[in-house]
């Protein structure tokens, strides 16, 4: 994936943003002015996935606030095969900068980018040998495991969960940070909080094996609740919204945690999510687009990498559970927060970006 969002920064109502129509071209036509043009292929989630997607548009967005003479545009993609000829579509219209989200785009975006080595590309959620692809990643085990802490430490059952989209390496980032999580409150607390859904030793778990579809999250997450959890991570796009939804009808029996975006800006069912694994995606794809447009080379090594030390990952607020936090473990989490950014406690997983 993929996948997700922002620290505090997460606080834009996507929901609103992503409402699925392409928009126009500014044309600038009389002005004597050429605008610099930033062009988006979606992956199959779509625009409005209430997740990377959607925070991606919203930094096009804000890169266009920022510098009136950006145009931007998006296609959305409706199946895997539609990568290359929508990333081939913006390089024929001569884009200026072409933007590609998600990991699942990874080898579709390095066929076109080295077919075009004149093309500036960027890519959300991998990093490719072409250099002029500029690479988007988030150490989100990191994120991960503030989740798995306070998952642990709120859990009245002593059993929580998590599943996946798919099992590549944006996605079971997430679930590795989370695992070890829970795993350091078990060490630091004399706990014996069981994690469903994923082991990290085995790198094998529970997955949608899709991120649109809501019945295949719910149905895995049915197979974790019935395992005892009581909070549950979906790292699977929309397919998460599944999960959710079912949280908030079982009237507290379970609760989640979002990942990318915030939960409580971007879906309708924040009373059931105790808080996000947030990507600041947006302000690393508006950064980029400004940059570029002001004439900066974008360097493709090292790119961009979003950690807790610089607020490309975190955890958003807890919106509705805020009071039903404990003080201390909310403290423990800043804590933990401040020892991973500053290197005191390390946070591994396979899946980090290199």
């Amino acid at each position: 994936m993929r996948i997700a969002s922002v620290v505090a920064a997460g606080g834009l109502v996507l929901g609103a943003a992503a409402c699925g129509e392409a928009p126009e071209e500014n044309n600038s036509a009389g002005s004597g002015e050429t605008k610099y043009s930033a062009c988006m292929v979606t992956d199959v989630g779509g625009i409005d996935d209430k997740s990377f997607n959607a925070s991606a548009w919203k930094g096009l967005e804000a890169a266009k606030a920022e510098n009136g003479n950006i145009d931007i545009k998006y296609v959305p993609s409706k199946a895997e095969a539609e990568y290359e000829p929508n990333l081939t579509q913006y390089v024929n219209q001569k884009c200026d900068f072409i933007l590609a989200v998600g990991g699942l785009m990874a080898e579709a975006t390095g066929k076109i980018a080295k077919a075009n080595p004149n093309q500036q590309f960027g890519i959300v959620d991998a990093k490719l040998p072409e250099t002029n692809v500029y690479p988007m990643q988030f150490d989100t085990a990191q994120a991960g495991f503030l989740a798995g802490y306070l998952a642990a430490g709120m859990t009245q059952s002593g059993t929580v969960g998590t599943y996946g989209g798919m099992k590549i390496p944006p996605v079971t980032i997430f679930m590795d940070g989370y695992v070890d999580g829970v795993a350091h409150y078990n060490q630091t607390k004399s706990g014996s909080v069981k994690v469903v859904g994923w082991d990290k030793a085995s790198q094998n778990g529970s997955f949608t094996n899709d991120f649109i579809k809501q019945d295949e999250g719910k149905k895995v997450s049915d197979a974790l609740v019935a395992q005892g959890a009581d909070i549950i991570m979906p790292v699977a796009g929309g397919a998460g919204l599944g999960t959710t939804g079912a949280a908030q009808a079982s009237n507290g029996k379970y609760n989640t945690i979002w990942v990318d975006v915030d939960g409580c800006e971007s879906t309708q069912n924040c009373p059931a999510i105790i808080t996000t694994v947030v990507k600041n995606i947006a302000d690393a794809v508006k950064e980029a687009v400004v940059k570029a447009a002001g004439g900066e080379q974008l360097s493709a090594d090292p790119g961009y990498l979003g950690n807790l030390a610089n607020d490309g990952v975190g955890l958003a607020p807890y919106h509705d559970f805020d009071s039903k936090v404990p003080a201390e473990l909310k403290a423990e989490v800043d804590k933990l927060k401040a020892d991973i950014a500053a290197g005191t406690i390390k946070v591994t997983s396979a899946a980090q970006p290199k």
